[in-house]
Order: C-alpha cells, then sequence, then structure tokens
C-alpha cells in the first residue's frame, strides 16, 4: 500500500451491502419495552396540571421527579431540560415518556394525557440575546468614520434538516451497577457524561455502546444527549431495556436544526475603489435554548473575511433565543450561513462599484503569511491559484459567464471560494477535548484501534485503519476497529469540526509509529498517544483573538444552472469542484464527501424550505421538505490538489465540511448570472426568483 490515497474497498460495504449490518432498530432484547413521548402543545407556557387515564398494568410514566441528578442536558449551558418540569419554552418539548410493551396502547395513553397550560406570550423574533461576541482587527472603527463610499447589503439564510437516512434512535439497558446506552451517534463521550449528571453516577455507572449509525451531518452531535438522559432515567426506574425510536415525522419536527441567521456586511471604501475594512454582524437564531449555539455563532464569525485577506475588521455577532425548536450542529457549524453572505457581498460590492467580480476578489484572497480574521496567521502554502485556474478551465468559467451576463438566455454560471478550519476553535482540542487515542497490538499480531471517533458513513472504519496498516506495513485486515463502546475506548472527542482524520487519524498515526519501533512478534503492547497544541498556536479564548484553527482546507465550486422563465425553476447542468484537504487518505471515500457535500450544499441554497409558523416546523417528512434525489443530480467533476499539512496523518485535513460550504453561494451566484438581480438570501426558490424578476435590482 505504498499510495495511500488509493482507494481499496470499505471494510463495511459488504456487510451494509448484504443487509447485515446492524441498526439501532434491528437490535433487540428480551423483555424489552418501548417509549414515546409526550409533547408539548403550546409554545410558551406554565405547567397548571397533568391528568393521567387509568394506566394500564406494565406501562409507567416518567417525567423529571424520576431523575436522580440534575434536570438539565450536559452540553455547554445548563439550560435545556431533560423533560419539563413547569415551564414549556417550546411546542414539542418533552413532557414525560410512556413506557410499555405496545406501542398502540402507549400511544393511547399519550392521547389520553391531558395537560392544563397557563398560556404566556412567545417569542418567534430575533430580540432575546442571550449570547454577544465582537472582535476587531486592525482600525475598522476608525475607517469607517471617514470612508469615502459604504457599501451594506443584508443577508439571511433559514433552516436546513440533516435528513439523515436513519431517524434518532437509542436502546437503553440495565444492570444493577450500571446503565448502557446503544445508539445511534456522533458524541459517545458527550452521552456518557450527559447521563452521568442525570443519573449522578459515577464513571463506572454509565456504559455507552455506538450502534451502525446511518448518517448523522451533525444532527447527531448532541442530540442524542437528551433522549439519551430520558432513556437511562427510564431505565433506572423500570429496570427492564427499553428502546426509543424516532419516526420520520416526530424526528423532523422536534430534533434540531441548522440556525437560521441575519447577517448585516458593511464594506468601508476608499479613493481608489479598494476594499479599506469590513464590517460584519451575525445574528443566529438559536431556538429555545442555547446549546452549541455560542460555538456555532464564534464560527460563524471567525469565518466573517471568507478566503479573504481584509487589513481592518469589525465583527459582532449575538445568539438569540426564540420560542422555537432549539437549533443545533449541522455539517459546517456557522460558516455556510457566512460563506454565503460573504461570497454574494464580495460580487455585490463589484457590482456596486462597477468592477470586474474575479479581478476584486482575486486582489483580497489570502496568501501564505498572512493575517486571519482573529489576528492569526496563514502559515501554511496557499494554493488556491492553482486550485482557480483549474476549475475554471475545467467549467469553462470565463467563456460562460461572459456570455450568461450579456444575454437574456435564463443560463448562469456561479463560482465560490471558500475556506473551512480544521479542529476545534482555537485551543478548544488543548484545553477541553484532550483527546486520548491507544493502539494495542495483541499476541496474534493483530492491531486494534481504539479510539471514541465513530463511522456514520463517512469511511473511517476504512480511513483510520488504512494509516495503521500503511505505517506498520501489514494488511488492512489485521487492522480492528470496532464501534465505540466507551467501557473499552478512551475519549479521542467527539466525530465532529473536521477533526477525526486530523487530529485523531494523526494521533493514530503517531501511536503506529511508536508501535512499530517496539513490535515484538506474539507480544501484546499498548501504545497511547495524547493531544498535545502545536506550540504556535495561540489563542485568547475570551476575546477571540489569535489562532483560530491550527490548519485550513480550502476549496472552489462552479455550479451552471437554467433557470425556467415560465416557472422560474432551477435546472442543475454541472458542477465542478476543486479542493485543497491537505492528502486524501482514500480517494474514492473523500470524493463521496465532495459529491455528497456539494449537493447539500446547493440543495440548502436552492431547495430546502423549512418554516416556523407560529413555533411549528411546518415540513416534517421527506414529501414536503425537498431534498436532491439522483434525478437531481448531475454529472460531478471533482479534483482533489495535494497540499500536505505537515502535522497531518500523510499531510491529511478536514474534508467532510469543507466540501458543503460553497455550494449554496456558487448556486446562488449561478441564478444571480442567470436572472441578472440580486440575490441576497437563501434558499433561491421559484417564488423568490419570480419576485426578483418582477421587483427586483440589478
Amino acid at each position: 500500500m505504498s499510495n495511500i490515497s488509493k482507494a481499496i474497498e470499505k471494510v463495511d460495504s459488504e456487510e451494509k451491502m448484504a443487509g447485515k449490518a446492524k441498526y439501532i432498530n434491528d437490535i433487540s432484547y428480551n423483555d424489552m419495552l418501548f417509549a414515546m413521548t409526550l409533547r408539548a402543545s403550546e409554545s410558551k407556557a406554565k405547567i397548571i396540571k397533568i391528568t393521567y387515564p387509568k394506566i394500564p398494568k406494565g406501562y409507567t410514566i416518567v417525567d423529571y421527579n424520576d431523575i436522580p441528578g440534575k434536570n438539565f442536558v450536559k452540553i455547554i449551558y445548563e439550560d435545556m431540560p431533560i423533560f419539563a418540569k413547569k415551564e414549556i419554552n417550546y411546542y414539542g418539548e418533552p413532557i414525560l415518556l410512556v413506557v410499555g410493551e405496545d406501542k398502540a396502547i402507549i400511544s393511547d395513553i399519550i392521547n389520553n394525557i391531558h395537560v392544563t397550560y397557563k398560556v404566556q406570550t412567545p417569542s418567534y423574533e430575533l430580540k432575546n440575546s442571550v449570547i454577544y461576541y465582537e472582535f476587531e482587527k486592525g482600525k475598522a472603527k476608525e475607517i469607517f468614520k471617514n470612508a469615502k463610499k459604504i457599501i451594506h447589503f443584508d443577508y439571511s439564510t433559514g433552516y436546513q434538516e440533516h435528513v439523515y437516512i436513519e431517524p434518532q434512535g437509542l436502546i437503553g439497558l440495565y444492570e444493577p451497577d450500571k446503565i448502557t446506552i446503544i445508539g445511534s451517534m456522533q458524541c459517545p463521550y458527550y452521552i456518557k457524561n450527559a447521563v452521568m449528571q442525570a443519573l449522578n453516577s459515577g464513571e463506572k455507572g454509565v456504559r455507552v455502546k455506538q450502534a451502525t449509525t446511518g448518517g448523522a451531518f451533525g444532527g447527531k452531535e448532541e442530540f442524542p444527549s437528551l433522549i439519551a438522559c430520558q432513556i437511562a432515567v427510564a431505565v433506572l426506574k423500570i429496570k427492564k431495556p427499553i428502546k426509543l425510536i424516532y419516526d420520520r415525522e416526530e424526528d423532523m419536527e422536534f430534533t434540531t436544526k441548522r440556525h437560521p441567521s441575519n447577517i448585516k456586511l458593511q464594506a468601508a471604501i476608499g479613493i481608489n475603489n479598494e476594499i479599506q475594512a469590513i464590517k460584519a454582524y451575525v445574528a443566529l437564531d438559536s431556538g429555545a435554548y442555547i446549546g452549541l449555539s455560542g460555538v456555532v455563532l464564534q464560527r460563524a464569525m471567525i469565518a466573517s473575511s471568507g478566503v479573504y485577506t481584509i487589513d481592518n475588521i469589525e465583527v459582532a455577532g449575538d445568539v438569540y433565543e426564540t420560542n422555537t425548536v432549539p437549533n443545533g450542529a449541522f455539517r459546517g457549524f456557522g460558516a455556510p450561513q457566512m460563506m454565503f453572505a460573504i461570497e454574494m457581498f464580495i460580487n455585490h460590492i463589484a457590482s456596486e462599484l462597477k468592477l470586474d467580480p474575479f479581478t476584486l476578489r482575486n486582489k483580497y484572497l489570502a496568501k501564505q503569511g498572512d493575517i486571519t480574521s482573529t489576528g492569526g496567521k496563514f502559515r501554511d502554502v496557499i494554493i488556491m491559484d492553482e486550485m482557480i485556474k483549474k476549475v475554471m478551465k475545467m467549467s469553462d468559467y470565463k467563456k460562460k459567464y461572459l456570455k450568461y451576463s450579456k444575454k437574456d438566455n435564463y443560463k448562469g454560471i456561479g463560482m465560490s471560494w471558500f475556506l473551512h478550519g480544521c479542529g476545534f476553535t482555537g485551543s478548544g482540542e488543548q484545553k477541553h477535548i484532550k483527546a486520548l487515542v491507544k493502539l494495542r497490538k495483541e499476541k496474534n499480531n493483530f492491531v486494534t484501534i481504539l479510539v471514541a471517533s465513530v463511522d456514520m458513513g463517512q469511511g473511517i472504519q476504512t480511513t483510520l485503519r488504512k494509516i495503521v496498516a500503511n505505517i506498520l506495513q501489514i494488511p488492512v485486515k489485521k487492522v480492528i476497529y470496532n464501534n465505540p463502546d466507551t467501557d473499552l475506548v478512551p475519549d479521542s472527542g467527539p466525530t465532529v469540526a473536521s477533526r477525526t482524520i486530523m487530529i485523531v487519524g494523526g494521533l493514530v498515526a503517531q501511536a503506529a509509529k511508536l508501535l512499530k519501533e517496539q513490535w515484538i512478534d506474539g507480544k501484546e503492547i499498548t501504545i497511547a498517544k495524547r493531544y498535545k497544541q502545536p506550540k504556535h498556536i495561540k489563542w485568547d479564548e475570551e476575546n477571540l483573538r489569535g489562532d483560530a484553527y491550527p490548519a485550513y482546507s480550502w476549496g472552489v465550486n462552479v455550479v451552471e444552472v437554467v433557470v425556467n422563465p415560465i416557472t422560474y425553476q432551477v435546472e442543475l447542468i454541472g458542477i465542478w469542484e476543486v479542493y485543497d484537504v491537505g492528502k486524501a487518505i482514500d480517494e474514492r471515500i473523500v470524493l463521496g464527501q465532495a459529491e455528497g457535500g456539494v449537493l447539500q450544499g446547493i440543495s440548502y441554497g436552492m431547495l430546502e424550505v423549512m418554516k416556523n409558523v407560529n413555533g411549528r416546523i411546518q415540513q416534517k417528512n421527506i414529501t414536503d421538505y425537498i431534498i436532491p434525489t439522483s434525478c437531481d443530480s448531475v454529472n460531478i467533476e471533482t479534483v482533489f490538489i495535494d497540499n500536505p499539512y505537515l502535522l497531518g496523518p500523510y499531510g491529511a485535513k478536514g474534508a467532510g465540511e469543507l466540501t458543503l460550504i460553497g455550494g449554496a453561494p456558487a448556486v446562488a451566484l449561478a441564478i444571480e448570472n442567470a436572472i441578472n438581480r440580486r440575490v441576497t438570501k437563501i434558499p433561491v426558490t421559484p417564488e423568490y426568483i419570480m419576485e426578483l424578476i418582477d421587483y427586483g435590482e440589478n
């Protein structure tokens, strides 16, 4: 295996194709019971009284009274209750579980429970700020006071639903001294820590095991901690196995979404039409509880200058609570919202100044050694020039852009430039995660990877094995990597933030090199490696200053469309994409990430409509929430250009999140080119296109 990028057969492909893989709903136990959730029917209210029907023998109510520990889900802030106690803050908030052996009887019990509310006035507008951040680079405030011209545009993005193949689901098991949680998840130790707090137990009192997981995209980062706490409390009370599986409608209506955003951007323009400074303000809707919203806001703000070096920046942002379903982690984590806004803005600045947008963008494109938005430094080689030239040649961008700009033929082409930070923000890896990995060489000379990272379809069952096998020069089949079990593996951190290959894979590679040096046939050897932050990374967490990430991945997307002048529907014609992910550990796996990611990003930009009316999600199944199918896809041409990162395994950086980020601005710019109207919000639906053509600005 001399070339790490050369594709091999995915190690889990056979069991999945043959239907042998055990997903959570394939698992059952003797005497297993089922749980269903009673949810609030108001968006903002006090619970006055709950009236129960006669509960049949063998059926049990589980609510906040049964929680031995804290009635809060351990995330960052203690604000999201496991079960509502007296207050309701969003429609569908969980009040209690009904547990029993027959789902039809459980459903009948739930339908006959009556909750008396004192209804209060809900807030659906961005008025109640619960988190505020700001930072400045250079002298933006001073420059704006004396600017020759200020260009100002507002941008907005909506919800995005994960639509993972497999809905949320967990099973809880009882032992006299331990509660075991098995389920579809991204972060076994997040769940373990949350359940420990809910049960008021020690580490040995909770075990978490990942079942084969059918997709996540961030939707199974923090949300499973909520239902895990509920199931753990129920199991502790009833002392039998209990399964809780959401159906698709319940999953779509009541689980976390991508945060809707309102983003205000201003540019101070000098006497030579130069961009002297940018001012950015980001407003995120957290829904009813903060959850991870503060970190999502930080990552959005950090991306405020995109791939461009602007010497003077002023950035601020708020997280606003509303009486709506809580929002949370989603692939890209704040960057897709901001990258859409900044990519549209740089083009709109060019339009206002009557300049060629490509020339203006290229003038400010970041170079190695430039200072980042937060005052850190782009230390690694940036190959965006090469990537842009490559994708323009692949797509014939320049010729098509000029042609479509001059003729009213409703064809358009758009190009987005973007980057994404790899790993946790700032010192998050060093201070908060402190990832630990282990490799254990067995007596039979097989090697077991012991990490908490989960394969949720992105292929790390294969790629981490490849790293170990390649370093040790042993067959991949001699490397064992089972689904994580917190009783057996150390806490190597969550499977999020484009960190699994670069951070966890990097530690695994280091451990493999040490193991190779100490290898003795027939002897059991265990090697452990803990993450140490590179000394050059400096981060002021309180003021958001310094090196926000240890490394960045980069991308360029081009999308070509045709807009129907009668129905205003958009048809994709072609997609071209070029990426710098350092070094692809397996080209076919990363290609799957790229093609899936760009389609998910384009869909975010033009298809995925989800609205909240009076606190209720209106699109709650995949009939009325539209995502691309194979019929909507077109030929996608993808190229990866090697640019190895010194501290990544074989030079690898992050790939999974990066590939989503450029789709929305690329398709929005393509539609803008096709209709000659300015686009400032996504999704760009046929209704919005009709409004733009009738009333929009050129």
